[in-house]
C-alpha cells in the first residue's frame, strides 16, 4: 500500500465531517488491505468534526473499489470550514512611529483645545530678526565707541596729554557706554510698549 505524500499531510481545504464521511472512515480503519498508517489515519478523522479533504480523499483512493463509496455521495452535505489567516504581527520599528504618530495627534489635540485659554505668544519679542540684532550689534559698538573717544579726550585734556592715562580715560568711557548700553537694553526689554522699529512696522503689517 502507499503511503501519503508530505502534500497529503498538509492541511489544505478543511471540510465538516459528515455521518456518510464518518461511517467511511470507520469502515477504512479496520480494512486491512489499507496501511496500518491509512487506518490511524482514518480512526482519527472518524471522530473529529472537520477533517482535511486531501487526506480522506488518499483514504478514499487507497480503499477498494467495491468498499467505497461514490466521491460525489461520499462528500455530499459536507461544507468548507474556511479559516481566518493569521494577522500579520507588526515591527518594533512599525510600532514605536505608530506610537510616535499617535503622541503628535494627541498633542495636536490637546493645543487645539485649549488654544483658546492659554495666553498666545509674543510674536514681537526684541530682536527676533536679524535686522533687529545687526542693528542692536552696531547701536552698541558705535555707543562704545563714542565712549571710548569721549573718555580719551577728557583724560587727554585732564592730565596733561599723557598716552597712559589718555588710554585709560578711553577704556574707561567704553566700559561706561557698555554698562549705558546693558542699562538701556534691560530697560528696553522690561517694558512691553518700547518696540525695535523693526518689530513695530513688521506688527502694524500684521494687523
Amino acid at each position: 500500500m502507499k503511503k501519503m505524500s508530505s502534500d497529503d499531510q498538509k492541511p489544505g481545504l478543511v471540510i465538516t465531517v459528515t455521518e456518510s464521511i464518518r461511517l467511511f472512515l470507520l469502515s477504512a480503519s479496520i480494512d486491512r488491505r489499507l496501511s496500518e498508517e491509512l487506518r490511524e489515519l482514518a480512526l482519527t478523522l472518524s471522530s473529529a468534526a472537520n477533517a482535511p479533504y486531501k487526506q480522506i480523499r488518499s483514504i478514499w483512493m487507497e480503499s477498494a473499489f467495491d468498499s467505497r463509496p461514490g466521491l460525489i455521495s461520499l462528500f455530499s452535505g459536507s461544507n468548507f470550514i474556511f479559516t481566518s489567516p493569521k494577522p500579520r504581527e507588526k515591527s518594533e520599528e512599525l510600532k514605536k512611529r505608530l506610537r510616535k504618530l499617535k503622541e503628535l495627534a494627541e498633542r495636536k489635540e490637546y493645543q487645539e483645545l485649549v488654544k483658546d485659554i492659554t495666553p498666545k505668544k509674543d510674536l514681537n519679542e526684541p530682536f527676533s530678526t536679524y535686522k533687529d540684532q545687526i542693528g542692536f550689534g552696531l547701536h552698541v559698538a558705535l555707543t562704545m565707541f563714542t565712549g571710548y573717544l569721549l573718555g580719551y579726550f577728557a583724560f587727554r585734556a585732564l592730565f596733561n596729554h599723557s598716552p597712559i592715562m589718555n588710554s585709560a580715560g578711553g577704556i574707561l568711557g567704553l566700559v561706561f557706554g557698555m554698562l549705558l548700553e546693558t542699562f538701556l537694553f534691560i530697560i528696553r526689554t522690561s517694558e512691553p510698549n518700547l518696540k525695535s522699529p523693526s518689530s513695530t512696522s513688521r506688527f502694524k503689517k500684521n494687523q
